[in-house]
């Protein structure tokens, strides 16, 4: 029995040590490259786990934790919400540029577009108002205030 005690105790050793000489960091390791620790580990089972746990291992830090690469939610994304912010800017900005060149379509309508007596509705130089029909000839600014063809 004593003897299944001290190989059992051996291969803990062994195992525990070969598993904390894969787990440290290879920058972490003294003495000697983390390759050349596994390879006495497995070479010399007992003596390389007491060599790694007195000369090898890191001073006054347990294994170092594996780091995993996180992925962070959307919300939580620094970037994301800075992108999403710029985002959200640049389409008001074409939203308010939108909404100005229609309105200078619509000026520039008003005033290309308009008869040559004034805006709609009023009364015009050449008696009509708003309702009547007018012919092709009295919206021209070539034609006089009766319809003539004359240029002013």
């Amino acid at each position: 029995m004593p003897r299944v005690l001290v190989a059992v105790a051996v291969l803990a050793i062994f195992v525990y040590g070969l598993v904390d000489v894969i787990r440290t960091d290879k920058h972490l390791t003294r003495g000697i490259s983390k390759t050349a620790w596994i390879v006495v580990m497995v070479v010399l089972p007992v003596v390389g786990a007491a060599l790694w746990f007195i000369i090898g291992r890191p001073r006054g830090s347990r294994p170092a934790p594996q780091s995993y690469a996180r992925t962070t939610a959307p919300d939580d994304d620094p970037d994301f919400l800075r992108n999403l912010e710029i985002r959200r800017r640049n389409q008001a900005e074409a939203d308010r540029l939108k909404k100005l060149k229609a309105e200078l379509q619509a000026e520039e309508r008003k005033v290309n577009g308009s008869p040559a007596g004034g805006a709609e509705g009023k009364g015009k130089p050449n008696g009509t108002h708003r309702g009547d029909k007018h012919t092709e000839e009295s919206h021209h600014p070539e034609t006089d205030a009766h319809g003539t063809d004359e240029v002013k």
